[in-house]
């Protein structure tokens, strides 16, 4: 079988005995996660209507979160002079109803992490974006599952730009999904970028997050969503 390598930071989670990660309980974190599964619910239902009036609840929602909940990324010195994550306005154009195709299907990919060792994560297949290339479409192999779309486009890095060490379009364990159009193989998965959002690493190098292997770099700009 054929295998990627990657090296980098492993599954999203706390990444050790940090000090600023000490008051963050189990709780704090199972409500964390309910929190975004009901917040992309709701984005998903005012989706089918008005995706811009979804896309503004969504940036409310994650700002409140961000700026309150005691499992943010963000330590309290950062809470403190929080005015709110860099998000571009909802542009339509970077919405999509895309195909799984089986392009790579099978492919494995290891990451290897100082928290937990190495992390697999299994090809599902491939996403082509019409004119932006393609994306490849993860599994993580291990309790949880889950269908997992890291990307890194050119404005990664760049001054005004994105994360430079990529973003989430999908990541359906964290409940970060935007649904599908049709059953089976003529099914269409909803690709919206203006959602695509940080890992927590990028706000705060305590926790762990996989970040974009070669099969999901893009070589164009990507100019909405979160930024950084």
């Amino acid at each position: 079988m054929a295998q990627d390598q990657q090296h980098g930071r492993a599954e999203e989670t706390l990444g050790g005995a940090d000090d600023n990660l000490a008051g963050i309980s189990a709780l704090d974190i199972a409500d964390w996660r309910l929190r975004t599964f009901a917040l992309y619910a709701n984005v998903r239902k005012l989706s089918l209507e008005n995706p811009a009036e979804a896309h503004s609840y969504w940036r409310h929602q994650r700002d409140l979160m961000f700026a309150t909940h005691p499992a943010s990324a963000l330590t309290a010195r950062d809470k403190a002079r929080f005015s709110g994550l860099k998000t571009a306005d909802y542009d339509p154009i970077y919405r999509f109803h895309v195909p799984l195709t089986k392009e790579g299907a099978g492919r494995e990919m290891s990451v290897e992490t100082a928290t937990d060792g190495v992390v697999r994560f299994i090809r599902l297949g491939t996403f082509d974006l019409p004119e932006m290339g393609q994306l490849g479409v993860w599994k993580l192999h291990g309790y949880g599952g889950g269908i997992f779309v890291p990307f890194r486009d050119a404005t990664a890095g760049q001054p005004g730009g994105s994360y430079g060490g990529g973003r989430y379009l999908l990541d359906t364990i964290k409940g970060a999904f935007h649904g599908v159009d049709g059953t089976g193989p003529d099914a269409a998965f909803v690709l919206d970028f203006n959602f695509a959002y940080n890992p927590s690493c990028a706000y705060n190098e305590a926790w762990a997050c996989p970040l974009p292997g070669p099969s999901n770099r893009l070589a164009v700009d990507i100019p909405v969503g979160e930024l950084y």
